[in-house]
């Protein structure tokens, strides 16, 4: 049997070039923070400066939630294409606030991006509900 998808998985793999594209506006803005209080490579996080090791947290939180994200957007996407690809917007969004909140040098104002869990935990229950189908279990 062949694996096929919607055409609507199009959206999804929209969904997939944002999360690309902000990957790579958090990584611009932390190579930018080095230069701009010089922390040498391979340096990753400044003894001296507060706001850097902000722009790398905000990196490096993205870091640590992308496989999941990236894994439950695939998965709920198969089935769920069109909400996915919003879930996957929304984080997106999310990821890019909750940036800019750390960038202020004060930890505190990341929390204002949180809203990404939201997104997150829509794409597990989409892909739960998804795998509970898919085994004929509703």
């Amino acid at each position: 049997m062949a694996f096929q998808v919607a055409p609507e998985f199009g959206y999804v793999v929209f969904s997939l070039v944002a999360t690309f594209v902000t990957y790579t506006y958090l990584g611009v803005n932390v190579g930018r923070a080095r230069k701009k209080y010089d922390v040498k490579y391979p340096t990753m996080y400044s003894d001296k400066d507060q706001v850097f090791n902000c722009y790398q947290r905000a990196h490096q939180n993205m870091l640590e939630q992308l496989p999941l994200f990236l894994v439950f957007l695939l998965v709920a996407g198969v089935q769920f294409p069109v909400p996915s690809a919003i879930a996957g917007l929304v984080w997106n969004a999310g990821r890019i606030v909750y940036a800019h909140g750390y960038y202020t040098g004060d930890p505190a104002k990341r929390i204002r991006g949180e809203f990404d869990f939201l997104a997150l935990f829509a794409l597990m229950g989409m892909s739960v509900y998804g795998a509970v189908r898919q085994l004929n279990w509703v």
